[in-house]
């Protein structure tokens, strides 16, 4: 489709349809991302017990700081490269994308390391001193064996972006495809066939992430994508560097909040359990539920994805009733996935366990169930926090939109984390209890600048209204 044409879509295209399109690829992208993390929990869950589950919840915050310095990479310099090619410029193109790959080489060569020969400490200090020794060996091999393959995910994750910068939406999914695919396939060989436990786990992520990162690099030969990339633009500019963390800066920091979330959920229950088996019953639980949460999520962030460059255009155009109506519409779909996803964990928490935790362990089926219920009961009322961190990103308020998106996880659930076991008898009820009063919270919070928005965006979209009608009146009249 002509670039005028998809733009003349965004102004005036029906917004149910139009809101689909663009989700959808965003929606696979993000699902299958999700699902190499899922398929390893749900492997692991059957095959070798909560000791092994425990192990990877452990390594979990840690591999999400990793995470966030791609995002802080990827999202900004994916940003610039769309930018760049609306204006024509294919050189900054070139070494944007050339930037991103130094980046990505830069990190590999310092964090790595670091972790590798730190991360018997690093693992005590996020909770594995007070689970079964068991458990902490196992996370210790696993961080182990996969953190070097970080360069080869790091690269496929940024090149994906950037395809999708270019436009390349199905090359993009491609990417995540191949990756998926291969975790899919060797998971319960090595596992299983090879009797590998864990460590088979790491292995079939380091073989997923490298096979996904040869396709990304095999799109990239010469002359056959927009972008080229060329080993002689490798490296970093000052006049792009500083632009680009600025951009990724934000969902950065929204991962890194998350890494100290799960930090802190199992130090809590490290603290508050009765001994090392409880502990690591209950950071094995958390496991699942990140799992669980992660994947009746992927919709949600895959319709905001949507929202964003509809809201952006129609606000530029100052076309703002029709903007409202995206917001509205996107609040509506939203708030349905999170009232399903609430709905679901209320009523059939049990049948949700058992796809992660083998039949015979009834008590922590029992366990993750009733967890599971209790933290995701409220989660229906997020959809306006998630929905309005999205409008004012996408009108140019970073800031609000930064304050917006820590409320729910930073200002509100941090504090509760390490408040309401202070305040039941059961400990790890009112560790689990924190998550749906902070979303309640969230919610709260979040009503009086979105209604505030909602209001100018009705009053502006009448008065603009009234103008075009007195404007079309006077033509007629001459």
């Amino acid at each position: 489709m002509p670039p005028n044409d998809r733009l003349r879509e965004m102004a005036t295209a029906p917004l149910g349809p139009l809101l689909a399109r663009f989700s959808w690829p965003a929606l696979v992208s993000m699902t299958l991302n999700a699902l190499y993390a899922v398929v390893d929990r749900v492997w692991i869950g059957h095959g070798c017990g909560q000791d092994a589950m425990a192990a990877l919840t452990l390594a979990f915050p840690l591999m999400m700081v990793f995470g966030a310095f791609g995002v802080f990479v990827g999202a900004g310099h994916s940003a610039l490269i769309s930018i760049k090619l609306g204006e024509g410029d294919r050189t900054a193109c070139e070494k944007l994308l050339g930037e991103l790959v130094a980046f990505k080489l830069l990190f590999f060569c310092v964090l790595p390391p670091l972790v590798f020969a730190f991360v018997d400490p690093i693992l005590r200090w996020t909770g594995g001193a007070d689970v079964t020794p068991a458990a902490f060996e196992q996370a210790k091999t696993y961080v182990r064996l996969v953190v070097f393959s970080h360069l080869f995910s790091h690269l496929a994750f940024g090149f994906s972006a950037t395809m999708r910068s270019e436009g390349a939406v199905v090359p993009s999914m491609t990417c995540m495809a191949v990756g998926f695919g291969t975790n899919l396939l060797l998971d319960p060989l090595f596992i299983f066939g090879f009797g590998m436990g864990v460590a088979g786990a790491a292995w079939a992520t380091n073989v997923a992430m490298f096979l996904s990162f040869a396709w990304a690099l095999w799109y990239y030969r010469p002359g056959h994508s927009a972008v080229r990339l060329r080993w002689r633009r490798i490296g970093f500019y000052r006049a792009y560097a500083l632009r680009a963390a600025g951009i990724g800066l934000s969902p950065a920091l929204q991962q890194l909040m998350g890494s100290l979330i799960n930090v802190s959920l199992q130090l809590a229950f490290a603290k508050w359990a009765a001994d090392k088996s409880a502990a690591t019953a209950q950071i094995a639980s958390l496991g699942v539920f990140q799992m669980v949460t992660m994947l009746f999520f992927m919709p949600t962030l895959g319709v905001q994805q949507g929202l964003a460059p509809i809201i952006g255009f129609n606000w530029g155009a100052r076309n703002f009733a029709r903007v409202r109506e995206t917001v509205m519409l996107g609040l509506w779909t939203t708030t349905a996935v999170v009232a399903f996803a609430a709905f679901a964990q209320v009523v059939f928490p049990g049948a949700i366990a058992r796809l992660f935790a083998d039949g015979a362990d009834a008590g922590f089926i029992r366990l993750v169930a009733h967890d599971l219920r209790l933290a995701n009961c409220m989660l229906w009322c997020i959809g306006l926090n998630v929905v309005a961190t999205t409008y004012f990103q996408s009108i140019g308020h970073p800031w609000t939109a930064i304050l917006l998106s820590l409320l729910r996880q930073f200002i509100c659930l941090l504090p509760c984390i390490w408040i309401l076991p202070h305040v039941f008898a059961d400990h790890a009820f009112g560790i689990w209890l924190a998550m749906p009063v902070s979303d309640v919270l969230a919610f709260l919070a979040t009503i009086p600048p979105f209604v505030l928005h909602a209001r100018f965006l009705s009053r502006a979209g009448r008065r603009r209204a009234a103008r075009c009608g007195i404007l079309a009146i006077g033509l007629s009249r001459n």
